[in-house]
């Protein structure tokens, strides 16, 4: 009977699909579900907060120490996955993640909401924040061959995309519904957020299903445990090129938190009136635009590689966003963002598959926590930045100026720093 299902998933669905193992589709099924958690959260979450009575800045100051506190959990729990177990550590980011959304929906205490947002894992922009991301990127590159792992990443890719438009059209029709049901508008936004606790509950049970094969099986490389980086860090051999992305990623998760998703949408509302529903289905379609994008980008990556895919799709995306805020009206600033967003996400799994193929084996975890980390901590500092722009009616556009700017920078350096580092396949 196993074969015989075998044969039916070779004819309806790509090759690539039909030969992953159950741990690869569990964890397309936890990806999928954790971002549409973050994607319904991101929609409503400024709202939420300035519906608490938080000002903008204030809003920007705890969305900034939210991320730096993922920041943390992040890279205490992925440079130990592998070391620990990746099962334990990813359950372990569920729970902080339940805990976070429960934190947020039962105060209004900014110091309550500070240390929950420090201590949990919380996503202000719809993308990944937390453990999950790498320890979920190591096991996946653990279980599929080198010559199929950026297409497997591209489809893993598009289940987030999924999950985030999905989640984004949830929480702003959700939201809307309830209050034309006469719910006051924060009753509405703690629905979501008891919703997004929920989820980090399921996710918790999903990862206890996972097998041993997920897992580490390589050694610590030929550095002596003794060594400082390996046991702080779990980096050896690979370290250096580890260190360059980091820098590199860091700076364009700066410029792109200037426009994190909760900014983006409170833009249209300051711009355009834009009420939830609606901006839960521009969000909806970015978001699929995006994920389909990334199929594109590993047949292109086949073609071309991977650093020169990474830079030739992020580079234009960058300058469309740069040219949003300055469209005459909203369906023209609607139609730029969706152009942008059908190209801006083409670097994403050639940019995860890259960094998993160019680290030792047993450091995948480790790397892309560090990585993922540098993302995060650049992320955090530009929301506060960002808001203190949103406070001033006149400055509402330039966080996109800066962060096209900022991004384009970085889409340079990365070329000139790792066109000829090359992964093995090609």
């Amino acid at each position: 009977m196993r074969v015989g299902v075998r044969r039916a998933l070779d004819r309806v669905m790509p090759a690539t699909l039909a030969r992953l193992t159950r741990d690869a589709w569990l964890l397309f099924l936890t990806r999928f579900l954790r971002l549409f958690a973050y994607g319904s959260l991101s929609v409503v979450l400024v709202f939420y907060l300035v519906s608490l009575g938080l000002s903008e800045v204030q809003a920007g100051m705890l969305l900034t120490l939210t991320l730096a506190g993922d920041t943390v959990v992040s890279l205490l729990l992925t440079t130990r996955a592998d070391r620990i177990g990746r099962r334990r550590m990813l359950v372990v980011g569920a729970l902080l993640m339940a805990a976070a959304g429960l934190a947020f929906a039962g105060t209004s205490n900014l110091g309550l909401l500070l240390l929950a947002g420090i201590v949990g894992v919380i996503s202000p922009s719809g993308n990944e924040v937390g453990p999950f991301l790498p320890i979920e990127q190591a096991a996946l590159t653990h279980v599929v061959p080198p010559a199929t792992r950026t297409e497997v990443f591209a489809w893993y890719t598009l289940a987030g995309a999924l999950g985030t438009a999905s989640g984004a059209l949830f929480g702003g029709v959700m939201t809307q519904a309830l209050q034309q049901r006469h719910v006051a508008p924060i009753a509405s936004y703690r629905v979501i957020l008891l919703v997004y606790a929920a989820l980090g509950v399921v996710l918790a049970i999903l990862f206890t299903r996972l097998s041993r094969a997920s897992e580490s099986t390589g050694g610590g490389g030929n550095e002596p445990r003794k060594d400082k980086m390996v046991r702080l860090f779990g980096l050896g051999r690979s370290r250096r090129v580890v260190v360059k992305l980091s820098a590199l990623f860091a700076l364009d998760s700066f410029g792109g938190g200037f426009v994190v998703q909760s900014f983006a949408a409170y833009w249209f509302y300051l711009r355009y009136g834009v009420d939830p529903a609606t901006l839960g289905a521009i969000f909806f379609w970015a978001n699929i635009l995006g994920g389909l994008s990334a199929l594109v980008a590993s047949k292109l990556a086949a073609r071309i590689g991977l650093v020169r895919t990474m830079v030739a799709t992020h580079l234009p995306s960058n300058v469309l966003l740069i040219l949003v805020p300055l469209m005459p009206n909203l369906p023209l600033a609607i139609a730029l963002l969706l152009v942008r967003f059908s190209i801006s996400q083409m670097d994403v799994p050639t940019r995860q598959s890259y960094t998993m193929a160019v680290v030792s084996p047993e450091e995948r975890s480790a790397a892309g926590g560090i990585t993922g980390v540098a993302r995060t901590i650049g992320a955090s500092i530009s929301p506060a930045l960002a808001g203190m722009m949103f406070a001033r009616p006149s400055w509402i556009n330039a966080p996109f100026f800066v962060a096209g700017a900022l991004k384009i920078a970085y889409d340079l350096l990365l070329y000139r720093e790792f066109v000829s580092v090359r992964p093995p396949e090609e």
